[in-house]
């Protein structure tokens, strides 16, 4: 059967650098039988779609307005798998990462060794990252590593490549970038994630993904904070709950000591604040059982999801 590729490229205003980073990727790749380059314009103004057509790009999608970078690349993750990708490669348009290293980033997959494959920069001896950068991607990396279970030393790159079974188990529901969501979805599902060094690019523009490092830093904790609550809500709000119910407890017990050792004057303050902040704690570990019972649910409808796709795979191939 034969083996289809499919680079997706997201843009947001990405005219000026498109015809770089379409270029620059290789029209045959070993291992595969086509390749095929799908374009996401997320509600750009400046003819990025346009420029993309003139280009004789296979597939281009359009939002009517802009959506964010996590909805232009779950758009191109259903416009893929509805293009018959085997395996997808997401890059970034504004060619950071050398496409040359697409062969390297898909072989785990072709030798079924992974289902996603994360394309690791090399951060720390990355000459375009500046030290600030290298530091916040580090410790970034480290947060995901820890919460997602899933040993990458990268974990914020966009280059990366999916099997089309793993494709069909991702519903990036974050607003603001799919990296750590996804990250956490896989290690969550169990999906087999190895990592791959790369090359990039000299930067040709500053990122239009965060006006700030520390709107950077508030959009990604968020972001990471949602995506493991999201999938993991019993631990969230367990360990919500378990703090609450200790603080709760340290007054309390400071109201028994005093108690025994014969200060009886008041204190009933502490009586009164710990009990209030345990019966939050309590209450929160009641919404951890409902949490988990709904992402139980949750988890069931992704898993009919997948068995949709699965059989209208097979019929569109009876087709």
């Amino acid at each position: 059967m034969a083996l289809k590729l499919v680079i997706q490229i997201p843009c947001y205003n990405e005219a000026a650098s498109l015809a770089a980073t379409v270029t620059a990727i290789p029209c045959k790749i070993e291992g595969v039988d086509s390749v095929e380059i799908l374009v996401v314009d997320d509600g750009s103004t400046d003819g990025t779609a346009d420029v993309a057509r003139s280009l004789n790009v296979n597939h281009v999608v359009s939002h009517r307005r802009n959506r964010g970078l996590a909805a232009a690349f779950q758009t191109g993750i259903d416009a893929s798998l509805r293009a018959g990708a085997d395996i997808i490669v997401n890059t970034d348009a504004d060619n950071q990462y050398d496409a040359s290293n697409i062969e390297l980033l898909i072989g785990p997959i072709l030798r079924g060794e992974a289902d996603i494959v994360i394309g690791d920069r090399q951060v720390r001896t990355n000459h375009h990252f500046s030290p600030g950068k290298q530091a916040l991607q580090r410790i970034g990396t480290r947060v995901v590593r820890h919460l997602a279970g899933i040993d990458v030393p990268d974990a914020v790159s966009g280059f990366r490549a999916i099997s089309r079974d793993a494709a069909m188990q991702i519903n990036i529901v974050s607003r603001f970038s799919y990296t750590t969501e996804m990250l956490i979805l896989a290690g969550k599902r169990r999906l087999a994630v190895a990592s791959v060094p790369i090359r990039t690019n000299a930067p040709m523009r500053r990122s239009r993904l965060f006006k700030s490092i520390p709107h950077f830093i508030f959009n990604t904790g968020v972001t990471i904070v949602r995506s493991y609550a999201l999938y993991n809500p019993l631990n969230a709000f367990l360990l919500i709950g378990g703090v609450i119910f200790f603080i709760g407890s340290l007054p309390i017990f400071r109201f028994l000591w005093l108690s025994l050792v014969g200060d009886n004057r008041g204190h009933i303050q502490s009586l009164v604040l710990g009990g209030v902040l345990i019966i939050v704690g309590f209450i929160t570990l009641l919404f951890a059982i409902v949490a988990d019972l709904i992402g139980r649910n949750r988890q069931m409808l992704e898993m009919t999801l997948f068995k949709l796709r699965k059989i209208e795979e097979r019929m569109d191939r009876v087709e």
